[in-house]
C-alpha cells in the first residue's frame, strides 16, 4: 500500500469517526464539501507558487499539502482515491487531445 493509499484510509477513518474535536481532518469534513474544496484550492495555489518560484523542498511540501487536501475534498463528496484511479485508468492510452475533445461534446 502506498503512502497516498494509507493517507486516504486515515481520512476515511476520520470521516467515519466524525469526531471533529480531536482531528483536523474531521474538522474540515464537518465544515462541508464547499469548505474542503476552498481549502484544496488554497493549497493548490500555494503548490503552484512554490513550483514557479520556490525551491525543491518547498514544492514537495506544498504538493504534499495539496494532495492531502484533494483527498479530503474527495472524501467530503463521498469519493475515493480508487474512484480517481479508475478514471485515470479509463483515460490511459488515450491521447490528451482526443480526451479533451471528447469532453467538449
Amino acid at each position: 500500500m502506498s503512502a497516498l493509499e494509507r493517507l486516504a484510509a486515515v481520512i476515511a477513518a476520520r470521516k467515519a469517526a466524525g469526531d471533529a474535536t480531536g482531528s483536523h481532518t474531521a474538522r474540515l469534513l464537518a465544515a462541508g464539501p464547499a469548505k474542503c474544496a476552498q481549502k484544496f484550492g488554497e493549497e493548490a495555489v500555494e503548490a503552484v507558487i512554490a513550483a514557479a518560484s520556490g525551491g525543491r523542498d518547498e514544492t514537495v511540501s506544498e504538493a504534499a499539502d495539496a494532495l492531502y487536501h484533494l483527498l479530503v475534498m474527495l472524501a467530503a463528496r463521498d469519493l475515493t482515491l480508487a474512484d480517481v484511479e479508475a478514471e485515470l485508468e479509463r483515460r490511459e492510452g488515450v491521447s490528451g487531445l482526443a480526451e479533451k475533445a471528447a469532453r467538449k461534446g
